[in-house]
């Protein structure tokens, strides 16, 4: 069996085409000044409206300093708004603003034609099996990271 490279590594391809894809997505969505990673938090509170930070960490796979960056950051651009909670004074609701339904209803139309674009390079079942196999390695990924945090 043949030594395996760099270039063989899932992680490393999967990490191009992230990136690739990224690129892509962002030039798409540039007049919004929105990144990929800030886009998939609006995304999660468009989703759901009125959650509060670790939920919405939670939805996004953001830990919880990420989460309070791309908060702080969609609130100074006028996508979000955060209220304190009334039961929890250490915790605080998020909701999206007018100017945030408007970006995040565009942005979407754009997430979707950039899955569209890819998509036209797999056939259907190839596209379907390739999600399949993204979540089994997502899946089996986040149990051996949990194992490692108990060593």
């Amino acid at each position: 069996m043949r030594k395996l490279g760099l270039d063989d590594s899932i992680g490393f391809m999967l990490g191009i085409a992230h990136r690739k894809l990224s690129l892509l997505f962002m030039m798409r969505m540039k007049q919004y000044d929105i990144t990929p990673e800030q886009w998939s938090v609006l995304y999660r509170i468009r989703e759901q409206d009125g959650m509060i930070q670790k939920d919405i960490g939670d939805r996004a796979g953001k830990d919880k300093p990420t989460t309070t960056r791309i908060l702080d950051t969609l609130e100074a651009k006028g996508y979000i708004t955060k209220q304190l909670g009334k039961n929890d004074r250490r915790s605080f609701h998020v909701y999206i603003t007018e100017q945030g339904i408007k970006a995040a209803d565009e942005i979407a139309l754009i997430e979707y034609q950039v899955v569209s674009d890819m998509s036209e390079v797999l056939a259907p079942d190839e596209y379907e099996h390739l999600a399949q196999l993204l979540i089994k390695i997502s899946d089996h990924t986040t149990a051996w990271i949990e194992k490692e945090k108990e060593q």
